[in-house]
């Protein structure tokens, strides 16, 4: 039998493919048939044969265009972008072109002018983004403002906030600072907002002062068992609680008007004069500093909750806001605060409340000494604070991708500051644009374009509660849920300069040790920043030795917050900072006051900009291995290292009273077990993939599942009163235990009140989060 098929006369293309084959003979008899008109059964037999051989011609053609060797030169050009990895060599030059001048250069013009949200000064910065991204030598390939209508906070110009402390007889007997005291000319703008706590009621309220420590729950309570708090007006410091919640947890016990300082101890290492110790001799905040801050517990626009806060958009009333203080608030300055706390009368305060003060911390009799010079007067606030709808823009900009242009990488940080921000946000910004400018010459030059799509957002009204970008994710959402790789977040890009910080997904950690090996710390002898970095943050991991510690992104301390706990995106924020074991300060001193501006940081946190490039050239070159890399690099066995942990935690913590009340944790384990079985399986096919020479859609799967991963561990439904809280592993949490938030906070609330309905709280939460790590667990396997 002849071994061809002749449908086109293709030989040998495939052997036996027709059975059996038509014969000379019968290729003859067709012929002289078909001369007499007549074909018959012959005719249908070369019919069939030859759209069999055709058929079987076409799968030969295409087996044999498709079939050419990944890579070859004859390949299709797609075909090779397809499978192309991350550059090393550019990254290489990515890293050599980032220039510490221009990110000089960059600060010194985004803190020319205050520019707090919705202002003159805010408005000139979006200009100035706009007319940077737009440029034709090295901007990106687009660039816009999308604008939004927020609810806003401000005090009032024409009629200051007061702080007084009054006789009986409404003698004024002392009158706190209403502005910082001007050192040099950046403090005399008149731009210079006026220290405030944005979102608190205006009112006038007067009574005699106690002092609350840090305002936390137990601190009222502790004061509320030997005096009654009703009518009066508390002090209390930064830090323990956060800035609204000093005076929600006031006001059930009576207390009506709140101060706030910053005391030395918690930011100056206990410094407290500008004759030679604070700025302007040193980095320390001077004693009239004052740290101005948003006051509010929610994240995003107060007024359009879940939606994003367009013109046309339904806004509830502002009655109806929620996590607000109900009650005037004041931040003043420790000169200030100095002065009433050493009057204030009663018992000494505990230990743990005092700070640098040099006298006794007095809680109040309520009230003054019978020898302090303001014996029988009360603190008087008038709070004239009122709130505005105001436009604010973002300011986005986009590199678009060339393989994959609808999964995106997202780079952000916020713009707007409440004075200069020199620090907070524009050394963000300015490394921002750096890496802007390095990157869009090349895709200007035609030399590179992202594999993934690329967007810049400069964030809006962030100060004010993250509220650029939360409208941003409120009104994208479909979009970003589906096709978002990662959000980078780079705020205050250099707190110092003595090493990186990295909060972040434990999937994203992987990329950040790569980026962080390939780039050097500044010094005439550099070391890797990975190196420096584990000297300063470290931990032991099962996996991996000591590595550096990526510390969780459990709050919402900047604009990442609305993508990991809203949208479920594998996120982290990256930033150099200094050295803890040199100071005890809690933030760098200048923080949120008229000092921070480009002398400040040019003088005391960054001299030669070198740790600005530094963050630039980390962030930037993780920014790269995420838009170029074939296979998204993240890992799947690290996040199951960190549920190991939180587990390990839980199980110390609540297991044996857990079981007293009829709850097991079985199920919990056995969840973890799961994932750390179905990580295990996905990092072993990754491994044995050659990922480059096989269907791109078997790459595109496994992205899909390590990109996917985060959304796993969303439930909308698991903290009702948390808003914009929906990740049941990073949420935040009031629970000192280091483990999954909403049953560390069930559990606690439970141990203290002992009540069933609570315990069945307990039970609730262990089932979500049980819930959520196996139906991640199932996201990691192949099929159902």
């Amino acid at each position: 039998m002849s071994s061809y098929c002749w449908g086109w006369g293709f030989y040998g293309l495939c052997q036996n493919c027709v059975s059996p084959p038509i014969s000379a003979t019968e290729l003859c008899q067709f012929v002289q048939t078909a001369r007499l008109g007549s074909m018959g059964g012959i005719l249908k037999k070369v019919l069939l044969y030859g759209l069999l051989g055709a058929a079987v011609f076409t799968v030969g053609m295409l087996l044999g265009h498709f079939g050419i060797q990944k890579g070859g030169e004859s390949s299709p050009e797609w075909l090779r972008d397809v499978s192309r990895d991350v550059d090393e060599s550019l990254i290489e030059r990515f890293i050599a072109e980032v220039d510490n001048t221009q990110i000089r250069e960059n600060l010194r013009e985004l803190t020319s002018t205050p520019h707090m949200a919705t202002t003159e000064g805010d408005e000139r910065t979006v200009q100035y983004m706009l007319k940077r991204w737009q440029d034709p030598d090295t901007g990106l390939d687009d660039a816009w403002r999308e604008e939004y209508k927020v609810y806003l906070s401000f005090p009032n110009k024409n009629t200051p906030n007061k702080v007084t402390v009054v006789s009986p007889t409404s003698e004024v007997l002392f009158t706190a600072r209403e502005k910082e005291k001007v050192y040099e000319p950046d403090q005399s703008h008149p731009d210079v907002v006026q220290p405030y706590a944005a979102y608190a009621p205006a009112g006038h309220p007067k009574g005699k002062l106690v002092y609350a420590n840090q305002g936390k729950v137990s601190d009222y309570e502790f004061l509320n068992a030997t005096m009654n708090l009703a009518g009066t007006i508390a002090i209390v410091r930064y830090g323990g609680a956060g800035r609204a919640a000093k005076a929600i947890n006031a006001a059930p016990f009576g207390v009506i008007g709140v101060l706030v300082y910053t005391d030395p101890m918690d930011i100056n290492d206990g410094v407290m004069s500008d004759v030679n110790e604070t700025y302007p001799h040193s980095w320390y905040m001077p004693p009239s500093g004052v740290e101005r801050g948003s006051f509010n517990t929610h994240f995003g626009d107060l007024r359009t909750p879940y939606l994003a806060a367009k013109e046309h958009t339904y806004r509830i009333p502002e009655a109806d806001i929620t996590g607000l203080p109900p009650i005037p608030t004041q931040p003043i300055g420790f000169e200030d605060a100095y002065t009433l706390i050493c009057e204030l009368d009663g018992p000494a305060a505990p230990s743990d409340w005092h700070g640098a003060f040099n006298c006794t911390y007095n809680v109040g009799g309520p009230g003054f000494k019978a020898t302090s010079r303001f014996n029988n007067g009360d603190v008087n606030l008038d709070i004239y604070n009122k709130g505005e709808l105001k436009n604010s823009s973002n300011v986005m900009g986009i590199i678009r991708g060339s393989v994959e242009p609808d999964r995106y990488i997202i780079y952000g940080n916020h713009r707007d500051s409440w004075v200069n921000g020199a620090i907070d946000p524009s050394s963000g910004t300015s490394v921002m644009l750096e890496i802007t400018r390095v990157l869009g010459k090349m895709v200007k030059e035609g030399k590179w374009r992202p594999r993934r799509s690329i967007i810049f957002g400069s964030w809006g009204a962030e100060e004010f509660g993250l509220i650029g970008s939360t409208e941003y994710t409120e009104e994208y959402y479909s979009k970003l849920r589906d096709r978002t790789v990662a959000y980078i977040n780079v705020d205050i890009s250099v707190f110092a300069n003595a090493t990186l910080r990295v909060q972040g997904s434990p999937a994203a950690q992987s990329v950040v040790f790569s980026a962080t090996k390939q780039v050097k710390t500044p010094g005439s002898n550099p070391t890797s920043v990975y190196d420096n970095w584990i000297r300063f943050f470290n931990r032991t991991s099962p996996a991996h030795g000591v590595v550096p510690n990526v510390a969780f992104l459990t709050g919402a301390g900047s604009d990442y917050a609305a993508f990991i706990h809203f949208l479920g995106i594998t996120s982290m924020d990256i930033a150099y900072t200094y050295d803890r074991s040199k100071t005890k300060a809690r933030i760098y001193p200048a923080y949120h006051t008229a000092y921070d501006t480009f002398n400040y940081s040019a003088q005391y946190i960054d001299p030669g900009f070198t740790s600005h490039q530094t963050v630039a050239r980390t962030a930037g070159n993780v920014l790269l291995r995420l838009a170029d890399s074939l296979l998204v690099p993240f890992s799947s066995t690290d996040y199951a290292e960190s549920l190991e942990q939180y587990l390990s935690t839980a199980l110390q913590n609540f297991n044996d009273r857990l079981a007293q009340k009829g709850i097991s944790m079985e199920p919990l384990k056995n969840a973890v077990t799961k994932f750390r079985t179905a990580a295990t399986s996905l990092e072993k096919l990754i491994q044995e993939s050659d990922l480059a020479n096989e269907t791109p859609l078997k790459v595109r799967r496994i992205n899909d599942q390590l990109m996917l991963l985060e959304r796993a561990f969303l439930d909308p439904l698991a903290f009702p009163d948390k808003f914009g809280y929906r990740h049941v592993i990073w949420a935040s949490k009031s629970s000192s235990v280091a483990t999954f938030p909403g049953l560390a906070d069930a559990f606690a609330h439970a141990q203290k009140t002992d009540l069933r309905q609570d315990w069945d709280q307990v039970y609730r939460h262990l089932s979500i989060v049980t819930q959520a790590i196996e139906g991640a667990a199932h996201s990691l396997e192949e099929v159902i």
